[in-house]
């Protein structure tokens, strides 16, 4: 099982680069189209900035990650029933550990960008929620990105990204779900940590954002 969470991960890793721009919330007084478009220019910022080390980015990146997520909603949907089952505990460490698992993923994807250009297609707004499609425009293709996002508090967070039809939440649910069915949520918790402890022993340990 453990191999096949590095199997799932590595394709998650692949569908989760392809996103590198889904750090996803401003004020709400802009429009949610707004919102992606100025958080995404914050990342490309980071990106194309002669100043600052490789790690110093890596970690700016992370922050811009970590605080445009709602992870407590996005943890919430992809444990589902497991997410009632869970203790309060268990919760809270769910979210600590998918938070830096979803972050090491996108810092070792977000470098492959290579200037494709990014089309915002249209924007629809219902009530707290507001669905963005994009085009990520490359040199042989156009692929459909579509941002889910949720109004808390007054700010728009990323809740979800489908990439040609494929949900972020469901792949993850789809892969943790079935840890837990076989190694409990302790294994669940055993594999992930060893993923992130991986990650940190080939890229070195960087200050957390």
């Amino acid at each position: 099982m453990r191999a096949d969470l590095r199997i799932r991960k590595s394709r998650a890793a692949v569908f989760a680069g392809l996103i590198m721009a889904a750090a996803l919330a401003v004020a709400a007084a802009a429009a949610p189209t707004e919102a992606v478009r100025t958080t995404t220019d914050r990342i490309l910022g980071v990106l194309k900035s002669p100043q600052g080390s490789r790690a110093q980015k890596w970690k700016d990146i992370g922050a811009i990650i970590d605080s445009r997520f709602d992870f407590r909603s996005m943890s919430q949907s992809i444990l589902a029933t497991n997410w009632r089952t869970a203790t309060p505990a268990e919760k809270k460490q769910f979210v600590d550990f998918f938070s830096q698992y979803l972050e090491d993923t996108y810092r070792t994807k977000i470098e492959a960008y290579t200037n494709q250009r990014i089309e915002y297609v249209k924007e629809s707004v219902q009530g707290d929620r507001a669905v963005v499609e994009t085009l990520i425009v490359t040199d042989t293709a156009k692929i459909p990105v579509t941002y889910k996002l949720k109004l808390n508090d007054g700010e728009w967070f990323g809740y979800d990204v489908v990439i040609e039809g494929v949900s972020l939440i469901n792949t993850y649910r789809d892969m943790f779900n079935a840890i837990i069915k076989a190694e409990g949520m302790d294994g669940l918790f055993s594999d992930m940590q060893r993923s992130i402890d991986d990650y940190k022993q080939k890229h070195g340990v960087l200050p957390n954002p």
